[in-house]
């Protein structure tokens, strides 16, 4: 049933070429080859090759389409009903680029997706990014052989990810513990001032940054909230595809809105679409400038967020109301912030807060 064929290389070396074919009835059912620098390796993998195809349903899933990792990526994206997200999109794209990508389906081994995740992390992207482009990688192979047949093996995918975690190649984020002081925000509200006075038509960021302190709410689901998401007498906002590791689309969810951050909703100009109705480039953009023009560093715009929570600790809320306000199911991870001791609330008579809402009112 297998042969192997010495060729004559370019350089002067000799390559084996081993070659599987297989026959029914006098017709070729099933062909496949495979080339080596060695006569022994070529020897082994005919035997081994052999001994699999010799297994009953063996030769039928051999003989299943095939197509490489990068057209399986495709064909996801096309066909799936849920949105991929922005993030997920320019993972899976990337990926593409990566010599794993022109692998067939059955070549895809766990050394493949290590020294996949090797190559990446050459460019200088972190353990803890390294572990969402794994992320992301195993959906395809969670869906492309129940859905489609395709020779995918979830089991290398899983033997990938013990050995980039215990190698280091993959990690957790680390949690951040950054807050923004007072002082920090009230500079910032500032610039943001002048900025508006100069360029009217510029995003609101005064609004936004308060918004994001008080309700405790994303950057991109800050852009998403619609009024007619608002439930103003209940005083809740429905936030819609909220943030959740298995259904980051359609996870439709109501959250609380503390007063002040009603207070700044209701200060804006009501109509129709889009409460604020910026881009997530352009507030975190306009975030990014304004901390290095300030010099405040290490501060991001999700460290509102981690603001907001802390505060309503601090205030003495427990974690079934943080919750409602925050969003999260898991009430674990709500567990970091337990071990605050200030007691109180900080931004209790806070300047700014009555400026922008009396000042729309």
């Amino acid at each position: 049933m297998g042969t192997i064929i010495p060729r004559q290389r370019k350089d002067g070396s000799t390559a084996y070429q081993a070659q599987i074919v297989v026959k029914r009835s006098g017709e070729i059912v099933h062909r496949e080859q495979m080339t080596f620098d060695r006569r022994n390796a070529a020897v082994v993998w005919l035997e081994q090759r052999e001994k699999a195809l010799a297994v009953p349903g063996a030769l039928e899933a051999a003989r299943a389409p095939d197509p490489t990792l990068g057209e399986v990526i495709d064909r996801y994206v096309r066909e799936s009903r849920r949105e991929i997200g922005r993030t997920k999109a320019q993972v899976l794209n990337t990926i593409k680029g990566f010599p794993i990508a022109q692998k067939r389906c059955s070549q895809v081994t766990s050394p493949v997706i290590v020294e996949f995740a090797q190559a990446k992390l050459a460019t200088g992207i972190q353990p803890q990014t390294m572990a969402n482009y794994i992320s992301h990688l195993a959906a395809i192979f969670t869906v492309a052989q129940p859905a489609w047949g395709y020779r995918l093996d979830k089991g290398a995918m899983d033997a990938a990810h013990v050995v980039l975690r215990r190698m280091g190649l993959t990690s957790r984020g680390r949690m951040r513990s950054r807050r923004p002081t007072l002082d920090e925000i009230d500079a910032l509200m500032k610039h943001f001032g002048e900025v508006r006075r100069r360029r009217p038509s510029s995003a609101d960021m005064q609004v936004v940054i308060a918004f994001a302190l008080f309700s405790t709410r994303r950057l991109e689901e800050i852009t998403r909230i619609a009024w007619e998401d608002l439930d103003e007498e209940g005083s809740r906002i429905l936030v819609r595809d909220l943030k959740h590791p298995g259904e980051k689309i359609g996870n439709d969810v109501w959250c609380d809105l503390p007063g002040p951050a009603l207070a700044l909703v209701l200060s804006m100009p009501r109509g129709r679409g889009p409460i604020f109705p910026y881009s997530t480039d352009a507030i975190g953009a306009a975030f990014a400038r304004a901390c290095l023009f300030l010099t405040i560093e290490d501060l991001h715009f999700h460290d509102l967020r981690h603001e907001g929570v802390s505060r309503l600790f601090e205030m003495g809320k427990n974690i079934p109301h943080v919750a409602a306000v925050s969003g999260h199911r898991a009430w674990t991870s709500l567990k970091r912030y337990t071990h605050l001791r200030q007691v109180g609330d900080k931004w209790a008579g806070w300047p700014w807060l009555s400026r922008l809402t009396s000042a729309r009112s």
